[in-house]
């Protein structure tokens, strides 16, 4: 009979705090809030701050995670598989793995939202692609970023469908 020696990793407790170092994803201040190393793999979360309106995400896919979204202020329009719905402050939206999806900021003031995925890993693609916070703001590598987005299991379909009318305030 083989025995199999299992090694246990103690988890720690993590604290982080906005004087934690911010960096910027898609020209974003972004702060990561825990990573897969901090949760032993269950998830990883980033808070979006200061996304300005009309900013929006590309139509892509998650193969591999779950994403979760808690608008903390202003108005955030959700695309899930071509269908809009709208989340304003305190509201949380759910986006299951292998259904195209996309946000963008609506209304008439900046949005704020901490992004959740489970398990973790999205995380990391955001930091491969993270600038210093105090670059200006920049459009992304597109060869890059596809490139990075293939390698995390993310497929990006290009820009967000046509928004219904009361979307694009």
């Amino acid at each position: 009979m083989r025995r199999t020696k299992m090694i246990s990793m103690q988890q720690q407790p993590c604290l982080n705090t906005r004087e934690d170092a911010g960096y910027r994803f898609l020209g974003i201040p972004t702060l990561t809030r825990a990573t897969g190393e901090t949760t032993n793999g269950a998830f990883g979360m980033v808070e979006h701050w200061e996304m300005p309106v009309g900013f929006g995400s590309p139509y892509h896919t998650h193969h591999r995670e779950d994403e979760s979204f808690y608008v903390l202020e202003g108005k955030v329009a959700f695309v899930f598989g071509g269908e809009w719905l709208e989340a304003g402050t305190g509201a949380f939206v759910y986006g299951p793995r292998a259904i195209a999806h996309g946000f963008k900021v609506i209304g008439e003031r900046p949005a704020r939202m901490l992004v959740m995925c489970t398990p973790a890993g999205f995380e990391r693609f955001i930091l491969d692609q993270a600038t210093p916070i105090a670059e200006p703001p920049s459009p992304p590598d597109m060869e890059r970023l596809m490139a990075l987005a293939e390698r995390h299991g993310i497929e990006i379909h290009g820009p967000l469908p046509e928004a219904p009318a009361e979307f694009d305030r």
